[in-house]
């Protein structure tokens, strides 16, 4: 099982500070611009923390605000030091880099950081004498300026982009990593790249060289190159077999790109074999193979595997001198073969084999780890997921990586559904769960697709519903009442968006029922009614939509003050009269006009004579069992408790309307099963000790009597905490109370007083 122990405490101070900047390290000046303060003095450890957190926290979480001046806090190195930091994404601009050019950066990497321009290679100069490694993977505008970087610039003629001609990485002594990965297409990589004089890894992914016997000239240094997606041809083949140090090796590609000429051979995993003899990584993932270069090898049929390099399946890798460390065999029909010489290996065989894909892949080749994602997909709802924490953090990582991918969003939530499933719960920490909803919110903010949202609501349905969600309330329900739009016409989405709904404002306090009241929870909830009363249709959107307006007016008089304004009771006459047989959607209106009839201030507004006829009428219905005439009985009872100077109206009679709830009450039987669930008694128990209403104290006496007879276990504690007993006891004492009503009052104390002696502890 994934441990709940704490986080490190520089997680939590980082993590604090980054929310609390004003407050902790800053103050603003100008109301607007962070500046350190003066006694602030911090080491690289800390800084570069700082600022690759807040990267992250930029970038996956939607409630955390980017500050545009947060890079001048590490602009001075006595004070702020940095080492080591990892930017990504649009936040980082030429400003921000510029911001920090005195810094000794030894680690640089800008991943798909698409506003930087020209300008921010001018900055890394500043960086020439420190720097060691540097990646700029997917910067696909770093090497354009302006034509005419003075010149006039409207919508109309704006300014043109140029490639940068005269820069290259003269004076960068130390680097030693690069990675120029999907770097702009027309850059002589080189020119760009020839100075540095002790080059060990390389990584030119997405970038097409017909030559690149340049590369040669690291040949006694070069320890790792990275060829993604290069057409190769034979003299780019002759050129890596002369890299005699390498020990990482990557030429695979994307199976479906179109325009790649070469295929794989023997001849050539013989050479690299041969020549590489320091090889422990190899990638030759989505080639085709022009040749069969397995070997026959009987011990296959046994389904046993080995690593043993003698015994290898794959005939060309029987010479190596030891099992390699990696081998990427993903989307080739090698990865299938029993005898593969490696400890680790990228295919589609197995489970090993694809979270091997997704873990190697997921950081600069998204298009690849969807596809490994949707291959996890289908293992975890088929088989059974035997690594299930290592996947689930794959693919939260994944999902936090690409969060504007589609293909990733749309798979990687779709995993996610199957590996939160109940089977896998037990397996699964409360920080690795709250990860998981973290990430799925993200999706649900970020990609507005179908399928995408449909996902994220059904993996939020694997939780524990609002316990599990309760950290990102507000979030959550923001996003499915924007989801929850009648505008959209996905009707699975607006199904399970509801339901969600429903539970999150049902056991819940109401401080948070308040709190998503005024985020439009009720006219939202009223419309999607509208729409379906127009519809003429009564489905579970409808019914569910009563629900949680029933849940969220709850001892919440705002939310049914809300509920009167935007023609509420309209809608419940409606629904009555379009749906008369629909037994649950009347139990849902009763249950929430129960609440609104519970708020004096409100009960004025029912006070008509045609609702008082709807509600009397429904006393006589059998729907649900006696569920929708207790709730008809126990809003009039509400309103009669005003007494008779409150009854304005001639007709239906206050006389006439209080004999048919008696005669309700009579025929309900006291042991019915209740499809209700009370967090208080306060509203029955303010009805109990007045005279001025005796059929709403007996309707409140047989709704306890019914409540502790059948649910002992949950209501006799309630009941007693809440201080029921005295005023049953009051009330038997009252000269205008009913026989039949002190006699079911008695009941109730003695149901309590035995659930107390059978649950005494005794022991010592």
């Amino acid at each position: 099982m994934a441990s709940d122990s704490p986080e490190s405490l520089m997680t939590l101070c980082t993590d604090y500070c980054l929310h609390n900047l004003e407050g902790t390290l800053c103050y603003l000046l100008d109301n607007e611009t962070l500046r350190l303060h003066p006694d602030i003095f911090l080491p690289s450890e800390i800084c570069d923390r700082l600022i690759n957190e807040y990267v992250e926290l930029v970038n996956s979480d939607s409630i955390f605000e980017h500050n545009e001046s947060f890079f001048t806090l590490f602009s001075d190195p006595r004070r702020t030091r940095l080492a080591r930091i990892h930017l990504r994404e649009d936040i980082v601009q030429d400003q921000d880099l510029e911001a920090i050019r005195k810094q000794d950066l030894v680690e640089l990497f800008l991943t798909n950081c698409e506003k930087l321009t020209a300008k921010s290679l001018q900055t890394l100069t500043s960086f020439s004498s420190t720097l060691v490694s540097l990646s700029l993977f997917g910067c696909s505008n770093i090497f354009l300026e302006e034509e005419n970087p003075g010149g006039c610039e409207d919508d109309f003629n704006p300014s043109r982009q140029v490639l940068v001609k005269d820069f290259t990485f003269e004076g960068f002594s130390r680097l030693r990593f690069l990675n120029l990965g999907r770097m702009t297409e027309g850059v002589n990589v080189e020119t760009l790249i020839r100075p540095l004089a002790s080059l060990t890894a390389l990584d030119l992914s997405h970038i097409q060289l017909n030559d690149i016997l340049f590369l040669t000239q690291w040949k006694d240094s070069l320890a790792s190159l990275v060829l993604y997606n290069m057409d190769l041809c034979e003299e780019h083949i002759q050129a890596i077999a002369q890299l005699r140090k390498l020990r990482h090796l990557d030429i695979s590609r994307d199976r479906l790109s179109s325009y790649y000429k070469f295929k794989l051979t023997c001849k050539v995993l013989n050479l690299f074999v041969e020549n590489l003899v320091n090889l422990t990584s190899l990638d030759i993932s989505g080639h085709t193979m022009l040749e069969n270069c397995t070997t026959s090898n009987m011990e296959e049929k046994t389904g046993q595997t080995s690593t043993n390099p003698e015994k290898s399946s794959i005939a060309p890798f029987r010479n190596l001198k030891r099992p390699l460390q990696f081998l990427g065999l993903f989307e080739t029909s090698l990865c299938r073969l029993s005898y593969i010489p490696a400890y680790k290996v990228t295919g589609d065989k197995n489970e090993d084999q694809v979270l091997n894909a997704i873990e190697a892949y997921t950081e600069h080749r998204q298009e690849i780890t969807s596809r490994a994602i949707n291959l996890l997909f289908d293992i975890a709802r088929i088989e059974r997921c035997t690594q299930l924490l290592r996947a689930l953090k794959l693919v939260i990582t994944a999902l936090k990586c690409h969060k504007y991918d589609k293909n990733i969003q749309v798979t990687g939530s779709a995993a996610l559904f199957y590996l939160t499933g109940s089977e896998y719960r037990t397996e699964q920490s409360i920080k690795l769960r709250r990860q998981v909803i973290q990430v799925v919110l993200n999706g649900m903010e970020s990609y507005q697709e179908v399928t995408v949202q449909r996902n994220c609501c059904l993996t939020l349905c694997n939780f524990s519903i609002p316990e599990e969600l309760e950290f990102q309330y507000r979030r959550v329900n923001e996003l499915l009442l924007n989801i929850l739009n009648p505008t959209r016409q996905d009707e699975s989405i607006q199904r399970i968006a509801v339901h969600l709904c429903n539970a999150l404002v049902c056991q819940v306090d109401n401080d948070h029922k308040e709190a998503v009241g005024k985020m439009g929870f009720v006219m939202t909830m009223l419309k999607l009614i509208q729409k379906k009363l127009v519809d003429k249709t009564c489905d579970q959107v409808m019914e569910f939509s009563w629900s949680a307006l029933w849940n969220i007016t709850d001892e919440t008089p705002d939310n049914c003050e809300m509920f009167l304004n935007y023609s509420g009771m309209k809608l419940f006459l409606e629904c009555l009269k379009e749906f008369p047989n629909k037994q649950e959607l009347h139990r849902n209106m009763l249950g929430l006009l129960g609440n609104v009839a519970e708020v004096q201030e409100l009960r004025p507004q029912l006070m008509t004579s045609q609702f008082i006829s709807v509600f009397s009428n429904l006393l006589d219905s059998e729907a649900d069992g006696i569920e929708v005439s207790y709730n008809a009985c126990g809003v009039l009872s509400h309103i009669m408790f005003d007494g008779p100077d409150a009854w304005v109206i001639s007709e239906p009679r206050r006389e006439e309307v209080v004999d048919r709830m008696w005669a309700a009450i009579q025929r309900w039987d006291v042991n019915s099963r209740r499809n209700i669930n009370y967090r208080s008694f306060e509203p029955i128990l303010r009805l109990i000790p007045q005279g001025i209403s005796p059929v709403s104290q007996h309707w409140a006496t047989w709704a306890l009597y019914n409540l502790v007879s059948v649910y002992p276990d949950k209501y006799c504690p309630l009941l007693i905490k809440e201080g029921g007993l005295l005023l049953l006891r009051d009330m038997i004492k009252m000269a205008s109370a009913r026989p039949e009503t002190k006699e079911m009052g008695r009941k109730v104390i003695e149901h309590c007083n035995n659930f107390m002696d059978e649950n005494m502890d005794t022991s010592r």
